[in-house]
């Protein structure tokens, strides 16, 4: 059986981050456990919007458009046309950046190599100078 409620510490173990990030992400408004005394207590929900919020990250989403995709599904609980146009929206812009993204990797790729040859081509050209002026030596 799931459990319904967990620590701030079971959280942090099972998603490898810290709890300091965990009290981060619920300063921003993102996560927002029940309170027994001093003691944070987190639901199922807490739970899965946490395993979205690092899903997002690790998509390259800003905290700020998860916060705002989290927005929009707060205000209904299946989903809305609004939603899921955001998100696509959202993907398409992510789509965008990793391209250009590949193409600068592409673009420097090409210069370091193009440095590279130049380095070997000037470090060959100088041992064939050393090796002449030591036979001429």
């Amino acid at each position: 059986m799931k459990k319904t409620t967990y620590s701030i510490s079971e959280l942090a173990a099972e998603f490898d981050i810290t709890t300091r990030s965990i009290r981060f992400y619920e300063d921003q408004g993102l996560l927002a456990p029940e309170r027994r005394g001093q003691t944070r207590v987190y639901s199922k929900q807490d739970r899965v919007r946490l395993k979205l919020i690092m899903r997002g990250k690790r998509l390259g989403f800003s905290l700020a458009e998860i916060r705002e995709l989290f927005a929009l599904w707060d205000e209904t609980a299946s989903g809305s046309e609004k939603q899921l146009r955001l998100l696509l929206d959202k993907i398409a812009e992510k789509r965008a950046e990793l391209e250009q993204q590949l193409k600068d990797i592409a673009m420097v790729q090409l210069e370091l190599d193009s440095a590279e040859t130049k380095c070997r081509d000037a470090l060959d050209d100088l041992i064939e100078q050393q090796k002449q002026q030591g036979a001429d030596a």
